[in-house]
């Protein structure tokens, strides 16, 4: 072979690798991506020039010291932890809400498979006759990048097609044909690849990709700091003039700080689950109007590593170690900001109609209505139905609560602090004044008890503008109450009346304040109270892509080979999931790993909200006799796990295959090869 062949089949090697590691671009976009392709693309082509009549052992030596020292210039410096991030980055970036932080720490996993994937292709180009296997190794790492990367921004279509293109030259460089067969050949590869990027969002999988993260075990709740912001209400209040941090913003908004939404009787406490990210974070579930919002925040004194911004955040800029709570919004930071720090946030602030409102129905999420077990209940359901009589609606029950508490209790910042169960019953039976810290413990309790879902959310007014930047002080802190509506998401309510007599430098009134009262006026005038039957909401998709394209369109190598890739992934993804389930090391992981196949198999992945017993109940006999004890188990694991065993763990996986033999005895062939086609 001549040697501009071997030498040019070498480049495209490099190309491909390098092609294919910046389909990662959807989990790392930005230029530090390419520190981590480029060098692991070219240098072991590059070797294989070197020793190409050499041993192939002292190629992979030098390639392994060459990637060591790649690796190390990543990372700055030596890192002793570097064997172990290449083994959990992969887990890290399941964790990870897209984009990624360009960590040295996640980097080095695309700068690993990059590469052995140029190792591996230019090895083999070099030292055999094949055409495009030397691609092979390539084409993995971008289906890991596919993967890894299907909550992220852009499209990885363009590199599909660029891959498409270079691959083609490559078997053309290899076919010892005349050097002219390229000037036709690439071509028409590129028309191909250019009818494969028009084909790409036609097939089924391209509108609901298989997203490995709804599979990754998320970190459990964590305490963020000792004190709860809610804790800290009634102390900020006491020493109102210390400036806590400015906001430069286009218009006044309350600044929320910490959203709890479990409640024990005694405090409340948050049950999110914070997530690394690059700075995206996901919208909420309202899909309609809303304004943009930009926002720059700067610490005074703000104690902890909460966040402030404005609700809802999208996208934040110049916090390294940031974390975020996909469900409530809340930003963290991974250390403590100190004084002078300062960040960017975007928000979109929901602008609903009152229509949107007056069709809204309740959220079905059993965690969020559930009162602590005491005779307060009584007391709390009580006053919630006095307060609410008349109105079924749900948006006027909220408003109604709200106006009752406003005008049955005052505002008093030296009323002691605490909301457990008791202290609210104090507040309500006997004081009847109290700091937004009660207003908002109370109204979220009384939501509850008519099965509204509530949360109690602490953060501050918008704070004194002065040059165009808002100074927030300890004195404007504020608590409130959201409740969750289906496709509308958190609404907030504000049960804390006006402080009477207050100075109006430490009682500043957000325009988010004025227009809930505003909105409690129009609802409560006119129109029924009864439900009204929710209209369907736009999904956001836009127009249906139009159907019946001729067949050509999904013909040649393109289509033919993601057919293969997909059929592949249809076939073997839920047994690797099933054998990693069974696999886990400890038992305890092994008993929830056979619970979530359970699930699975009963068709209900999708259903996070249903409890173990609300599963249990919808079954046949058949196999509640084995769903049963297994959901015991798994509840054990969860409340009681320092006495599961092994032997545990294994009758929870005998239990799962009982019933997975039970749901395909009675689940058709046919039914069964559509939902593995279809990655259910």
């Amino acid at each position: 072979m001549a040697a501009w062949r071997r030498l040019c089949g070498l480049a495209l090697v490099a190309a491909v690798a390098g092609v294919a590691g910046w389909g990662f671009h959807r989990v790392f976009p930005g230029s530090e991506l390419l520190m981590a392709v480029v060098p692991a693309a070219v240098a072991p082509p590059a070797v294989a020039v070197l020793t190409g009549r050499r041993p192939l052992w002292l190629a992979l030596a030098i390639d392994l010291v060459l990637w060591f020292a790649g690796a190390v210039l990543l990372y700055g410096g030596p890192q002793p932890a570097l064997f172990a991030d290449v083994a959990n980055a992969w887990h890290a970036l399941l964790t990870t809400l897209l984009p990624a932080q360009p960590e040295p720490r996640l980097l080095v996993l695309v700068h690993t498979l990059v590469w052995a994937a140029a190792t591996v292709g230019a090895e083999t180009l070099a030292r055999t006759r094949t055409r495009i296997a030397a691609a092979v190794p390539a084409l993995v790492v971008y289906g890991v990048a596919l993967l890894l990367g299907v909550d992220g921004p852009g499209s990885n279509l363009p590199v599909a097609a660029a891959l498409l293109v270079l691959i083609a030259a490559l078997a053309l460089v290899r076919e010892n044909r005349p050097a002219a067969w390229l000037l036709g050949g690439v071509p028409a590869a590129a028309a191909l690849a250019a009818l494969a990027l028009v084909a790409g969002p036609l097939l089924p999988v391209a509108a609901h990709p298989y997203n490995p993260r709804e599979d990754a075990d998320l970190p459990p709740p964590v305490r963020v700091d000792g004190v709860s912001p809610l804790d800290r209400v009634s102390a900020w209040l006491q020493i109102p003039d210390r400036e806590l941090f400015t906001v430069k913003a286009d218009q006044p908004l309350n600044w929320r700080l910490a959203v709890l939404d479990r409640y024990d009787g005694v405090r409340w406490t948050s049950g999110a689950r914070f997530q690394p990210t690059g700075g995206r974070v996901p919208e909420g579930e309202w899909t309609g109007r809303a304004d943009v919002v930009r926002q720059t925040v700067t610490f005074g004194g703000l104690p902890g590593s909460w966040l402030p911004a404005a609700e809802r955040p999208v996208e934040v800029g110049g916090v390294r170690g940031l974390a975020a709570d996909p469900d409530s919004g809340t930003l963290l930071a991974a250390a403590a900001p100190g004084k002078g720090f300062s960040y960017e946030v975007t928000s979109r602030v929901a602008r609903p109609a009152k229509q949107d409102l007056l069709d809204a129905t309740p959220a079905d999420d059993a965690n969020l209505t559930a009162f602590p077990a005491g005779p307060q209940r009584q007391l709390f359901r009580g006053l919630a139905r006095e307060a609410t009589e008349g109105v079924d609606t749900p948006i006027r029950q909220a408003y109604r609560l709200q106006t009752y508490l406003r005008t049955n209790a005052s505002h008093d910042v030296t009323a002691p602090p605490g909301h457990s169960l008791k202290g609210l019953e104090f507040f309500l039976r006997t004081t009847h004044r109290g700091t937004s810290e009660q207003f908002a413990a109370t109204f979220a309790l009384m939501a509850r008890t008519l099965g509204l879902p509530s949360r109690v959310v602490v953060g501050f007014r918008p704070g004194e503008k002065s040059g165009g930047v808002y100074h927030v002080k300890s004195g404007h802190v504020v608590a409130w109450a959201e409740i969750k509506f289906d496709r509308l998401g958190w609404r907030p309510f504000y049960p804390t009346p006006g402080r009477s007599g207050a100075k109006d430098d430490h009682d500043v009134v957000s325009s988010a304040i004025e227009e809930s009262e505003a909105l409690a006026g129009e609802l409560s005038q006119g129109g029924s109270d009864r439900p009204r039957t929710s209209r369907p909401q736009s999904t956001g998709d836009g127009e249906r892509p139009a159907s019946g394209q001729d067949p050509w369109l999904l013909a040649g190598a393109a289509a033919g080979g993601l057919l293969v890739v997909y059929a592949a992934v249809a076939a073997v993804l839920p047994w690797w999931r099933r054998r990693g389930r069974r696999r886990a090391e400890e038992p305890g992981p092994r008993v929830l790993g056979a619970w979530r196949q359970t699930r699975d198999d009963l068709g209900l992945k999708g259903e996070r909200a249903l409890t173990a017993e609300d599963i249990v109940i919808r079954h046949s006999a058949e196999i509640s006799t084995h769903l049963r004890p297994l959901a015991e188990m798994s509840n054990y694991v969860r409340y009681a796990p320092d006495g599961i065993t092994d032997a545990t763990a294994t009758a929870a996986w005998q239990r799962s295959d009982a019933i997975r033999r039970a749901v395909r005895a009675g689940t058709p062939l046919t039914t069964r090869l559509r939902n593995r086609l279809l990655l259910r």
